[in-house]
């Protein structure tokens, strides 16, 4: 039989996940064997060749899930498993999950939103339709793009939730090593100087190779929705100055609300703010907790070989 497509797979994952915790390892193994793939169905490589295409559209399936809420992500290693909102689906499961059906959760409205496909007079979807020919194929290729790489980002989001203040602190540090700061000989240890006693200021990193400036750090994971308010801006700006530094830079797994940002700007001392979407972004940039995956060429002619 054909590879069951990604949308096809979503009712079973949910299915499996409703008994246990489930590895996405061992999910594509057990609907490999419940669909009776063939060797060589089970071993299709992606054109990247790095993947099969069965377990690349079950890892999809179960983004697109976890996306409407209906699975999540456990403390495990690439564990899931069902959520509530899950388990009232299973209660009165339709015929087959589709990404027209999961268009129905918040969660999955929210995911939809920046890039979200007009629709016809029907209401159809045109991702549902025929591919949008107003674009050019570079055109589709980057938004594709944007797409997998937003992906990456909430990915790497989830996973920095899941970990612990001082591994966010941690990353915090190498991210900003990673970009260039922090000298050609100071380690990495040295620049966390998180934890009792230390004056509210999570790292302190040079700006430079020499050491001329140091940039201080506050690094506050805090969960989805514990915004960062403006009394933790004042706070560091307090503890800039009592290290009699110019500059800061405070880093958050959230977001901060209207007011912090408000109050960072009419500060004496310069800091600057990152929230959580443009750390991933970040640490997608600069290669951290992250590593390229396939490489895409775009050639075009080359003139000078036929003069």
């Amino acid at each position: 039989m054909p590879i069951p497509d990604f949308q096809t797979l979503m009712l079973p994952i949910l299915k499996l996940a409703a008994d246990k915790e489930w590895c996405v390892s061992d999910t594509v193994e057990r609907l490999a064997n419940d669909y009776h793939l063939s060797p060589e169905e089970r071993t299709f490589l992606l054109p990247s060749g790095r993947q099969t295409t069965f377990s690349n559209r079950v890892a999809w399936a179960k983004s697109y899930l976890v996306k409407a809420g209906l699975v999540e992500p456990t403390t495990k290693r690439a564990h899931f498993c069902i959520t509530e909102q899950g388990r009232g689906v299973l209660a009165n499961p339709p015929e087959r999950i589709t990404i027209k059906y999961l268009g129905q959760f918040a969660e999955f409205k929210k995911f939809r939103e920046p890039s979200e496909p007009k629709t016809d007079a029907n209401g159809l979807h045109s991702s549902e339709l025929a591919p949008d020919i107003t674009l050019t194929p570079d055109e589709i290729m980057r938004n594709a793009h944007k797409q997998l790489e937003q992906e990456l980002a909430d990915e790497l989001l989830a996973k920095i939730r899941l970990g612990t203040p001082a591994f966010f602190e941690s990353l915090v540090v190498r991210l900003l090593f990673a970009m260039g700061y922090g000298g050609s000989v100071m380690e990495i240890s040295k620049a966390l100087v998180g934890g009792s006693g230390d004056g509210g200021v999570d790292g302190v990193i040079d700006q430079d190779k020499l050491g001329l400036d140091r940039i201080y750090v506050q690094a506050k994971r805090y969960a989805d929705g514990n915004t960062v308010g403006p009394g933790a801006i004042r706070e560091f700006f307090g503890s800039l100055d009592r290290f009699k530094a110019t500059k800061g830079l405070f880093v958050t797994a959230s977001t901060y609300t209207a007011s912090a940002q408000e109050t960072a700007a009419a500060l004496s001392k310069r800091i600057v703010l990152v929230n959580g979407n443009q750390l991933t972004h970040l640490m997608i940039r600069h290669n951290v907790g992250c590593r390229v995956e396939e490489t895409l060429e775009i050639k075009k002619i080359d003139e000078e070989f036929f003069e």
